[in-house]
């Protein structure tokens, strides 16, 4: 006699928290506020089933809504919770100490990005101790494939180029690697003017030796 057919597995639904997913993401992608009913629009439901949604995640903290225009943004919240998630903040802390001796060397800003879901996520960021320089909004996400340092990140070798968006910068940009392999990409937006006290061979053997000890870092050596 054949065996029963083993039952489907339960497909389990928590509706409230599809709904308060569904806003979260599209406020993420959103340069400015939507007003309740975009909203509603945009995931195709009503205002009445994400007002309570919209309430809760406005008292959690997770969006912001302005007292006068009434359009609901985007907080910092969440980017502030994968702060605290113990790897994070472990390659943060490592790294920033380095980073700054490498600002200070170079007189350029760098910054320290991972990849966030398949994208370029900056998690750290040093400012040019110089009068001029190119700053990295910590948080920033951008394309892996037209980008140097996502070319970094997926493919571990050191890389130096123009920079895609932004003309006049050259992007440094040094894998850092911990006992599993590449976890992160330190990119220093090279500014080449007549004022750059430091030639760009010397700010790519800079970021590179900065790379090589936040990994040493990283793996347990000594700095």
């Amino acid at each position: 006699m054949p065996d029963a057919p083993a039952p489907a597995a339960p497909e389990y639904s928590a509706p409230a928290l599809d709904k308060g997913l569904d806003i979260l993401e599209l406020l993420a992608d959103q340069p400015g506020g939507l007003s309740q009913s975009e909203i509603a629009e945009a995931v195709g439901r009503s205002v009445g089933q994400i007002f309570r949604v919209l309430a809760t995640l406005e008292r959690r903290g997770y969006v912001v809504r302005d007292r006068q225009s009434g359009l609901y943004s985007f907080s910092m919240k969440v980017f502030d919770l994968a702060h605290r998630h113990p790897p994070l903040r472990g390659l943060i802390a490592v790294a920033t100490g380095p980073m700054r001796e490498l600002a200070e060397r170079v007189q350029q800003s760098c910054n320290l990005s991972v990849l966030d879901a398949g994208r370029v996520r900056v998690i750290a960021q040093v400012e040019s101790p110089a009068d001029f320089g190119y700053r990295v909004r910590v948080g920033a996400l951008f394309d892996v494939v037209s980008t140097a340092t996502g070319s970094v990140l997926t493919n571990g070798e050191p890389v130096v180029r123009p920079d895609a968006l932004q003309p006049g910068i050259t992007d440094v940009v040094v894998p850092v690697r911990d006992a599993s392999g590449t976890v992160a990409a330190l990119t220093v937006p090279y500014v080449a003017t007549t004022f750059s006290a430091t030639p760009e061979g010397d700010v790519v053997a800079a970021a590179t030796a900065t790379a090589s000890a936040i990994s040493r870092l990283l793996q347990g050596e000594p700095r």
